[in-house]
């Protein structure tokens, strides 16, 4: 299963991908940042985002997408911009007619780290240390796109596999 994580924003947006193997064993497929520049209209910026992920869908052809839920923040400005990239990601996985997971940071970082209060520093070790790469992935959103792909292995995918499972053993006894 090949999983495609996002870290919406709209000057940066991180895009991560990983499989997971039949044994939950996830490996490393590649890592993106989409950037947009802040001096561009937003329409403008909402469509190159949208330009730039249906390259990435079409590219890696992803069976599931992990998305960061968008949380309260102070500043109004950078929520309605990480929402707005939100929603772009969720319109373009919806056309692939794929299932959305949204996780908030907290259930990210406790999957990762196994710390839900853990810093972008943590996260970005245990995301290099997991998918054992060379180089710790830079920027934060790109470590954070793919922690979002690793969490939705281990808790997200996780779920579905099982009860996928007992579904099948339980038409095979019938």
């Amino acid at each position: 299963m090949r999983i495609l994580g996002i870290d919406p924003g709209l000057t940066r947006c991180g895009v991560g991908v990983v499989d997971l193997n039949s044994n939950r064993r996830a490996s490393f497929v590649a890592v993106h940042v989409i950037r947009t520049p802040s001096t561009n209209e937003l329409p403008a910026r909402l469509l190159e985002l949208e330009s730039g992920l249906v390259e990435l869908f079409e590219t890696y052809q992803p069976d599931a997408v992990a998305i960061e839920r968008v949380f309260s923040q102070h500043n109004v400005r950078t929520a309605m911009g990480t929402a707005q990239a939100s929603a772009v990601a969720m319109l373009i996985a919806a056309r692939n007619q794929l299932d959305v997971a949204m996780y908030t940071p907290t259930e990210v970082k406790a999957a990762v780290t196994g710390y839900g209060r853990a810093d972008k520093s943590q996260i970005t070790a245990m995301v290099t240390r997991l998918l054992g790469l060379a180089e710790p992935p830079k920027p934060a959103d790109a470590a954070d796109a793919l922690a979002l792909a690793l969490c939705h292995a281990w808790k997200g995918q996780g779920r579905a596999r099982i009860a996928e499972q007992v579904s099948k053993m339980a038409m095979v006894n019938n």
